[in-house]
């Protein structure tokens, strides 16, 4: 296993050197430990080259190996765009870099990187303009643009949501988030410790400086927080987004969970930023703390040989950790002029031979010679942004260390509408005006000493837990630093450019003083001209530079030119995360197991599992469906309509409220009888049907379409409290069970089980009867959706099992068959009766659908009267028609929703297609234009393939015009 860059075992380290892991990438076989992610892995084994950059495809390894960048982005089979520099190792991963052509050495999309002249910033505008040149620059760019590619094959990631509570979410679990979280809890608030790595500590485990003490602190202070009983701890958890009321998104692997915090404490902490150099993206070219973390979190050596470039005290830490890992430094170049600040850590560098240039810079980076990696720095004297070419000196290296500043974590802060103020000593902005509940600690606080952090964060944890009322806040004194973290213009300007201000989008120096040129010198211009910030990593390394650069270039402080707008998530979340765990409610009816048992196919409908059919040995789906359409002509069939919305209504004004919602009239109706209900919505659109059945002067029972009945519900009990009738609504969609028993031998099935008269002259059709089934109370109404003599019984939920065993039961001698919804389309497309939303749309109106008939104008109002009368005067918008396909066409036949074409014009398309038995062809409904559906006799439906079928026009209904299947004289 060849790791040459990996350390001896570090104190603190997160590998578990026990368990070895082979991983391959880019087709070569690697080895790293539990523990591991995939960049440190990589770079243990002395890989350089980890990627390739967004625009110019330039080779890239790691810079902030804190999900700062993108630079390293890989694809393992079906997971995209992993960000190899957080990602866990694990094993047997296959994994290649995204956004290459022909590989990553080999990468032929590189020859961008010789264009780039032709590339500047702004010209896909310019480009993209010509309406000629348009087409082609598209195809282009779609060609070659993109990162991971996606398998249409993946399964679908269900991601679920959770909701938490707490008084005090800590965010960030660093020495000052630690140290909050334990203050608040003692205080005796209920705690939240929220941090995106897998273990806490944050910079107090990695930026040592050569001295373990600061870490060892660190750790006893973690085991107190661990161990307290109000804490708890939430790792490898990314807080992505702050709402009103102190609600926030928490992110992991595998959820999302809403988070509702009383108060808030931000220990975010900040972002390193990079120095800007040419060919400061060689790989080999980091920032110190990835430098650090390398080495105290995966004991990797991140260079043999490195000249550090600094700009503040932490970058003399980052030397004495580099020098105590083995690390040769070839110098030490601090972009500070010489007396400008007493540190106390350079002599004891200087000590050891290192040579420390003050005042200097890295001029630019050259590779090694035929290798991507750096190989040389050049250093040259440095002032005021340009550096004196008349001193370079060139420093061989393989590595280019950076410590130069620091911008806060304050993306949560602005959603959460904190004022922000720029503070000169530090070079960065802080806090000024905090909203209630909202405290903050630590460097996004503008505290950078180590101990000051501390009781910074002791601070901060105190103060919210006493703004719940846990306890006094406590007083902490905090001295103000006496060095500026933060170099106020770590930028040196090249003719040659390749000095990368934003890595997402190789965005160069020179890039943000054309965009001023031209005018977009505004910060929020500015990004959406350069895309700068745009990219995934939301800015976190490239706006305070580009900040900086727009104050410069206007003569603007960088408190006037201001930062842009944080908006959630500043931090990158998977679609699967937002989409959720894919929560569709699945409801069952109560028969639900007997279809089960009889081996139903099932279909979903609304929130409802319907049998499509029933499965038998030996029978395709045509030949099940059209055997269980046979049993219903010819014997008996049994089919479950428990899904029906089923809504009661009763009260001295119930009628009236009837004769509001639906287009008919229902004042005349006798008791013991229905009647068909169609209802509309203010501008004359059919919305739903049913039947309505009146039990009693004052007490009506009615259904609705399956997928209406909530809706329906909710619109009816808004209205009737808006009108203010005398009439209560009850819906009974789940209290009830509902079965149909159709066909020719209905009758004598049913009347095995009930005393209840079954005749004609007694039971006429549409009447409704009230009595015992199998001795199960029951409603009983004679409806006929399938066109034969039939029965629909309403019973409790609770008896609908007992109800269908004994209708099969009495029903065996007729060799009686359950027949499911596809069965029941094809029955009920033979007698022509239509299917709301199916047949219908959201602009189908009830002349258009042929129910005109069921249209009374003489009522004093109903719901889309007006719209209704207007539309009568109109010519109609298109027409429902019947259509048969001649019995001797063989072909595929058309589908829902094929286009009718008449004339050479798209007229119309079909609603319902299926073939009949019956009618020995294929039959179905079309909304077709008014003129094709009166003067016509047949027309053109063209199918996906562009091919033709003609269809007849046919008369309704096709089966059964006289209605004599549901007489008496068919059934006796």
């Amino acid at each position: 296993m060849l790791q040459p860059y990996r350390l001896p075992p570090v104190e603190g380290e997160w590998l578990d050197r026990e368990k070895p892991i082979s991983f391959k990438f880019e087709g070569k076989i690697f080895w790293g430990f539990e523990g591991d992610v995939i960049s440190s892995a990589l770079w243990a084994a002395g890989q350089r080259l980890l990627g390739r950059s967004f625009k110019y495809h330039r080779p890239r390894g790691i810079l902030s190996l804190a999900n700062h960048d993108v630079n390293v982005m890989v694809q393992w089979d079906q997971h995209l765009n992993l960000r190899a520099d957080v990602t866990a190792l694990e094993s047997q991963m296959q994994l290649n870099v995204v956004n290459t052509t022909g590989g990553l050495e080999k990468d032929q999309s590189k020859i961008l990187n010789h264009l780039s002249s032709l590339l500047p910033v702004g010209f896909y505008y310019k480009a993209f303009h010509s309406k000629k040149l348009f087409p082609h620059w598209e195809r282009l760019f779609r060609g070659i643009t993109g990162l991971g590619k996606v398998d249409f094959e993946t399964p679908r990631i269900f991601t679920p949501k959770d909701y938490d509570f707490c008084s005090v979410a800590v965010i960030g679990a660093g020495p000052s988030g630690l140290a909050a979280a334990l203050a608040a809890a003692e205080q005796g608030a209920d705690t939240l410790l929220i941090d995106e790595n897998p273990h806490c500590g944050g910079s107090g485990h990695y930026q040592r400086g050569g001295d373990h003490s600061f870490w060892h602190g660190i750790k006893q202070l973690l085991e107190k927080v661990e161990a307290h009983p109000l804490i708890r701890i939430l790792t490898c958890t990314t807080v992505a987004g702050y709402y009103a009321d102190h609600w926030l998104a928490l992110v992991s692997e595998r959820k999302m969970t809403k988070l509702r915090a009383k108060s808030v404490v931000f220990a975010t902490g900040a972002f390193e930023q990079p120095a800007v150099f040419r060919n400061n993206d060689l790989p080999g070219v980091m920032l110190g703390s990835a430098a650090q973390r390398l080495m105290y979190r995966f004991a990797v050596r991140p260079a043999q040989m490195a000249v550090v470039l600094i700009a503040n005290d932490d970058g003399y830490r980052l030397a004495l950790d580099l020098r105590a890992h083995g690390v040769e430094i070839a110098a030490i170049v601090d972009m500070r002029p010489e007396g400008a600040v007493e540190n106390p850590f350079s002599k004891s560098l200087t000590n050891h031979g290192i040579p420390l240039y003050y005042g200097c810079c890295v001029y630019e980076a050259l590779p090694a010679k035929k290798d991507h990696v750096v190989g040389v720095a050049r250093v040259a004297s440095f002032s005021n942004g340009k550096a004196d070419l008349a001193t370079i000196r060139e420093i061989k290296c393989d590595g280019i260390i950076m410590s130069v500043g620091w911008s806060p974590g304050a993306n949560l802060l602005y959603q959460a509408n904190t004022q922000m103020h720029y503070a000169d000593a530090l070079e960065q902005f802080i806090p000024r005006d905090l909203t209630r509940g909202i405290f903050t600690c630590g460097r996004v606080n503008g505290v950078y000493n180590p101990d000051a952090r501390l009781r910074d964060g002791q601070r901060a944890g105190s103060a919210a837990a006493a703004y719940l009322g846990f306890g006094k806040a406590i007083e902490v004194d905090i001295a103000p630093g006496t060095t500026c973290p933060s170099f106020p213009w770590p930028m040196v300007s090249h003719p040659q450019g390749k000095n990368f201000v934003d890595f997402d989008e190789d965005l160069q120096l020179k890039d943000f003083e054309n965009a001023v040129q031209e005018g977009f010198d505004n910060i929020e211009l500015l990004k959406r001209f350069t895309t700068n910030g745009m990219g995934p990593s939301q800015g976190k390394h490239s706006n305070m530079n580009a900040l900086r650069i727009l104050g410069r270039l206007t003569g603007q402080r960088p408190d006037v030119v201001g930062t842009t707008t944080a908006r959630p998530f500043f931090h990158p979340v998977p679609l699967s995360h937002l989409a959720g765990r894919g929560f569709h409610p699945e409801r069952r009816t109560p028969v639900h197991p007997r279809h089960v048992a009889l081996n139903a196919f099932f279909m979903r409908a609304g929130e409802w599992l319907r049998p499509e059919y029933y499965a038998l040995p030996g029978y395709n789906r045509s030949a099940c469906i059209q055997e269980e359409v046979t049993a219903v002509r010819s014997s008996v069939g049994l089919i479950d309509v428990g899904t029906l919305g089923k809504l009661e209504v009763f009260g001295p004004q119930a009628v009236e409220l009837l004769e509001r919602v639906y287009v008919s009239k229902y004042a005349n109706l006798k008791v013991g009888m229905t009647r068909y209900a169609v209802m509309c919505d203010e501008a004359g659109v059919v919305i739903d049907d049913g039947v309505i059945a009146r039990l009693a002067e004052d007490h009506f029972y009615f259904t609705t379409t399956t997928s209406g009945a909530a809706a329906i519900y909710r619109e009816l009990s808004r209205l009737n409290t808006m009108w203010r009738l005398n009439c209560g609504l009850a819906n009974h969609t789940s209290a009830f069970s509902a079965m149909n028993v159709a066909g020719p031998k209905s009758r004598e099935v049913l009347q095995k089980l009930t005393a209840i008269d079954l005749s004609g002259a007694s039971f006429p059709y549409l009447a409704i009867r009230e009595g015992t089934v199998a001795d199960i109370p029951a409603r009983l109404m004679r409806v006929g959706f399938v066109g034969e003599w039939g029965y629909e019984i309403h019973v409790p939920a609770e008896y609908g099992i007992t109800l269908w065993d004994a209708l099969l039961e009495a029903g065996r001698p007729f060799n009686i068959r359950p027949f499911g919804v596809e069965a029941q389309r094809v029955l009920r497309l033979e007698k022509g009766h239509v299917i709301i939303g199916q047949d219908t749309d959201g602009l189908t109106n009830p002349y258009e659908a042929g129910l005109g008939w069921a249209i009374k104008m003489d009522k004093p109002f109903f719901v889309g009267k007006r719209s209704l009368q207007i539309l009568a005067k109109k010519t109609l918008r298109q027409q429902l028609v019947g259509f048969k396909i001649p019995q001797e066409y063989s072909g595929c036949p058309p589908q829902e929703c094929h286009l009718i074409i008449h004339a050479g014009e798209i007229a119309g398309r079909v609603t319902s297609i299926a073939y009949s038995q019956t009618i020995k062809a294929h039959i179905g409904l079309a909304l077709v234009a008014p003129n094709l559906a009166s003067s016509a006799t047949s027309f053109e439906i063209r199918q996906t393939n562009g091919d033709f079928v003609t269809a007849q026009i046919t008369s309704l209904p096709f089966y059964d015009p006289g209605q004599m299947r549901q007489k008496e004289t068919i059934c006796a």
